[in-house]
């Protein structure tokens, strides 16, 4: 198994310093009147981004840990049998 070295500092290293920027950069929007959240599809784009990032931070981390928990004895048996 990987060391926590090699697989979850990149992964908070990833998140925890692309996130302080990624809600930085939505503050600065925010305050700077780039976006105006009365209007519906302002409201649905400002959404849509922080869904986005935290998708991916989910898809990341369970992806993650399959290929670091996941035996491959079972995917395997999974290939022989047809799924």
């Amino acid at each position: 198994m990987p060391s926590f070295f090699n697989s979850w500092l990149p992964f908070i290293y990833l998140y925890g310093v692309g996130g302080i920027f990624f809600f930085a950069g939505m503050y600065i929007i925010k305050k700077s009147g780039a976006i105006d959240l009365k209007i519906k599809r302002h409201r649905f784009w400002y959404k849509v981004m922080f869904f986005g990032f935290f998708y991916f931070v989910l898809l990341h981390f369970f992806l993650t840990v399959a290929a670091m928990y996941l035996k491959l004895s079972i995917i395997s048996e999974l290939l022989q049998t047809g799924l």
